[in-house]
């Protein structure tokens, strides 16, 4: 079977270093591109990332473009409390040696979905800056997609504010163009995410997978921890995973409108699961102990493959 295609749109990021990862790591899967917009940290800094992450990990082939680095009508956001100044909390990766793509990431959005129409996936996994001015461009990337998955938003309480998720909440105007779209958009939430946690154990499963693991990962995946759980949730790395094992999650379709105006609530995600006119598919179980085999199973592939220290 042809392994499935996909974009990474990403601000890198402890989770979005994990899920670029996982996309390399899972042969199941081909990373087409990787596209980048500022929000855990400056553009500046997720698209460095990005460029030594690719270069650390092996993926030099695939392009990296970058984006935009503010929101379309409000000021930037960051989440450098969580992931660090630069992003990737301790880890320090080496410098890149190839540099990023000539042409806006938006461009590079619209060009590879036009050039292969129904083949390639697109994720993404940070503010939606990108995907909005992508589709302001050319509204026809919803009929060439494959499939859209985001990770962002929740049905519940947010962790930006109580009422939103980060990602939605730092560009809600462009979220709100997206979910009107007129595609399906999956919305892994935080209500999915928070069900996937690197407790101690699983950290400790981490590090048993050698440099890699111990360099890397397990840093990455604990740098940040919640009081309230005892462990970083690794987001989006939900968000790539759903693409190979739908059948991990358990999903409801909903109608979800974006909240752009409220002072409590700009960025919410008011989800309505009776609604008779859905646009979105929503994840709200997770097989937790299913996903964890999974995730680090292809983790371990890829530290198999190679030998490597920070």
């Amino acid at each position: 079977m042809a392994p499935i295609k996909l974009i990474l749109d990403c601000d890198p990021g402890l989770d979005d270093a994990l899920a670029l990862l996982l996309a390399h790591a899972d042969e199941a899967l081909e990373l087409v591109a990787v596209t980048t917009v500022g929000g855990n940290v400056t553009l500046e800094n997720t698209t460095r990332n990005a460029l030594e992450l690719r270069e650390y990990l092996g993926f030099d082939h695939v392009p990296v473009a970058a984006g935009a680095s503010v929101p379309l009508l409000r000021a930037a956001e960051n989440a450098e409390h969580v992931h660090g100044k630069e992003g990737l909390g301790s880890v320090r990766l080496p410098a890149a040696v190839n540099t990023v793509e000539s042409i806006h990431a938006v461009e590079l959005i619209i060009q590879t979905l036009r050039d292969a129409p129904g083949t390639v996936h697109l994720v993404a996994t940070g503010p939606l800056t990108n995907i909005a001015l992508a589709l302001k461009k050319e509204p026809k990337i919803i009929d060439w997609v494959a499939s859209f998955v985001i990770m962002g938003g929740s049905f519940t309480r947010g962790n930006a504010t109580p009422a939103a998720e980060f990602n939605i909440f730092a560009d809600p105007e462009a979220a709100e163009i997206v979910f009107a779209a007129g595609w399906e958009v999956v919305m892994i939430g935080l209500d999915l995410t928070h069900q996937a946690i690197a407790t101690e154990e699983i950290a400790e499963r981490m590090r048993q997978l050698g440099p890699l693991g111990v360099d890397l990962i397990a840093p990455l995946a604990t740098f940040w921890i919640d009081p309230k759980t005892g462990g970083q949730a690794v987001h989006d790395v939900c968000a790539v995973a759903y693409l190979t094992r739908p059948e991990l999650f358990e999903s409801k379709r909903a109608r979800v409108e974006i909240e752009t105006s409220g002072t409590f609530t700009a960025g919410m995600t008011v989800t309505d699961f009776d609604s008779s006119t859905p646009n979105a598919l929503v994840p709200v179980t997770l097989d937790a102990a299913g996903f964890w085999d999974y995730v680090l199973g292809e983790w371990h592939r890829a530290a198999s493959a190679r030998s490597v220290s920070v």
